[in-house]
């Protein structure tokens, strides 16, 4: 028996329908229409902040009350996204539009023809769409690069250290991310202890990437040397502070030197989120031993003097660094997830894999906010001490 090619089969209601939900299924995604539409809010809550931050609202309120003020913030806006356009399109945009909006009597002998333009406008708009997407696809894959680069700059899988088991994560807000984590064993001649560090650079995407990368090399090149963990961290934020670009990037970091043998560990906090350590008693610390984040300007001579502090990992002790992402993510209704849900989450974690207690961190985050839109990267490294 022979199959009928699908380009043969009859062109009936059956057939139609389901090349339709092929298409729809295509464009969506599979998404729901509550989705879409949680989705679609989203983005243009986004959108509307981006051209916000353009308006002078308070010149708006002084020009107009009532009725007109909504015309003026409209308008204000408007030119807010028309800014962002190059020229020529700016003038395109505007053609169209009075295309759409215009439709002209023009007298041809001694008859009257109206001359509809709105088809052109809409031609325009369209060319315009298709410009602006071409613009967007080709910044997708130069970003698409850079973010294959940075995966290289951290590491696939955690080094193996007998008694530990790592675990870590990342989800950048955008295609490439400012925050930094790395666990690997230094090069040194006779112990070769474990680094731990979770950073997070100032600001998001292109900038704080491209610094990610160059605070990444200095740290790895510092770690080559003898210098002991106070020593890192000094170079560091020096590196930092020469590269800040006037003061208006910093970075926070926690990093920790763990001994592969007793798993003594010596830590200093430059101004992260202060990670979590649950003891095997259940008992919750908090590693805040430091200094300000790296980077910041001196108003004085000499370099910042960080803290340390020196404390012994104990079997089924748990430790999570994390990001200012994490508990700085929001929902819907702009709520944070906050570091008391962190807590809780971390005092009921049975005994279980690092990586089974990371991946259960970032499904509570991800259910609590939904379809909200992602405001910061999100970065986590889960340590458990077997026992």
């Amino acid at each position: 028996m022979t199959s009928v090619p699908s380009s043969s089969m009859p062109d009936t209601p059956r057939t139609r329908r389901g090349r339709v939900g092929l298409f729809w299924a295509r464009i969506t995604e599979g998404l729901a229409l509550e989705q879409l539409w949680g989705q679609f809010l989203s983005e243009a809550k986004a959108s509307y902040g981006l051209y916000s931050r353009e308006v002078d609202w308070n010149q708006v309120h002084r020009q107009a009350r009532g009725p007109g003020r909504i015309w003026l913030s409209v308008w204000a806006l408007f030119q807010a996204m028309l800014m962002k356009l190059t020229p020529a399109r700016r003038v395109l945009l505007l053609i169209a539009i009075a295309f759409l909006i215009v439709e002209p009597d023009v007298r041809w002998g001694k008859h009257e023809v109206s001359i509809q333009l709105a088809g052109f406008g809409s031609l325009i708009l369209f060319l315009l769409l298709a410009l602006e997407l071409a613009d967007r696809v080709a910044m997708k894959r130069d970003l698409e690069i850079a973010r294959e680069i940075q995966q290289r700059l951290v590491p696939e899988v955690p080094p193996a250290v007998s008694g530990l088991d790592i675990a870590f994560a990342t989800r950048p807000q955008n295609t490439v991310a400012g925050d930094y984590y790395d666990a690997f064993l230094r090069p040194l001649p006779d112990l070769k202890p474990l680094l731990l560090i979770v950073a997070d650079v100032a600001g998001k995407s292109v900038p704080a990437a491209l610094l990610m990368a160059t605070f990444q090399a200095s740290l790895r090149a510092l770690s080559a040397t003898p210098a002991n963990l106070e020593g890192i961290v000094t170079g560091l934020d020096r590196y930092t502070r020469a590269h800040n670009m006037d003061g208006r990037r910093f970075t926070t970091a926690f990093l920790a030197e763990v001994n592969p043998q007793t798993h003594e560990m010596r830590y200093t906090n430059a101004g992260q989120n202060d990670p979590v350590l649950r003891h095997n008693s259940g008992e919750i610390e908090r590693l805040s031993r430091g200094g300000p984040p790296f980077g910041l300007p001196l108003f004085t001579d000499g370099e910042l003097k960080y803290e340390s502090q020196t404390l012994v990992l104990r079997p089924a002790d748990l430790l999570v660094i994390f990001t200012d992402g994490l508990v700085e993510a929001v929902d819907e209704r702009g709520e944070e997830f906050g570091e008391s849900r962190l807590l809780a989450s971390i005092r009921s974690v049975p005994q279980e894999r690092a990586a089974a207690t990371l991946e259960r961190v970032m499904n509570q985050v991800n259910a609590f906010v939904g379809l909200a839109r992602q405001h910061d990267d999100i970065t986590c490294m889960v340590v458990r001490v077997d026992g």
